[in-house]
């Protein structure tokens, strides 16, 4: 099974649209499709981005760490150090994690300064894409994604489903 190491942007596109390459990416992974790989600086970026620009998205993205298997990994302040040599410093956490997570592919949507790296590449040991590059990869798309009652939900029918959940804990 493929591994993927997700960016806080791909996340945050997860959780704000109902549509798109990110969204399938997250349900691929709720399939058991990707094995999805995280950091902690991952969700407390996306965590943030939601909570300023988007609060009633916060509901998908709880959905997700409920629902979908995923693996956390913490890089070191020497790793990190080191992936600064290859990426801006704000990117840095995220390459080193990557490399850390011994992933076969780094998901972001940041063109500035992630995607179109070869260097930083190699140096992580894996291939940075786009949500719609995985998708292509894996031979995959819209239509072709098994149905998922979880695609298109409304933030009220979420907030609703996790509050049930989790009132009945």
């Amino acid at each position: 099974m493929t591994r993927v190491f997700i960016d806080s942007s791909v996340f945050f596109s997860a959780a704000y649209s109902s549509r798109g390459h990110s969204r399938d990416l997250i349900l691929m992974a709720l399939g058991g499709e990707v094995d999805l790989v995280l950091s902690r600086l991952v969700l407390e970026e996306t965590r943030r981005a939601l909570t300023e620009t988007a609060p009633r998205s916060l509901s998908f993205l709880e959905f997700v760490l409920e629902s979908v298997p995923y693996e956390i990994v913490r890089p070191s302040k020497r790793q990190v150090l080191k992936a600064a040599e290859y990426t801006a410093f704000k990117d840095a956490p995220i390459a080193a994690a990557t490399k850390m997570a011994k992933v076969e592919l780094l998901v972001t949507l940041d063109r500035k300064h992630l995607l179109g790296r070869p260097d930083l590449a190699r140096h992580i040991g894996a291939d940075i894409v786009t949500p719609r590059e995985v998708m292509e990869r894996l031979g995959r798309t819209t239509e072709t994604l098994p149905h998922n009652p979880f695609k298109y939900l409304s933030m009220d029918v979420l907030d609703f489903l996790l509050y049930d959940a989790s009132a009945s804990q």
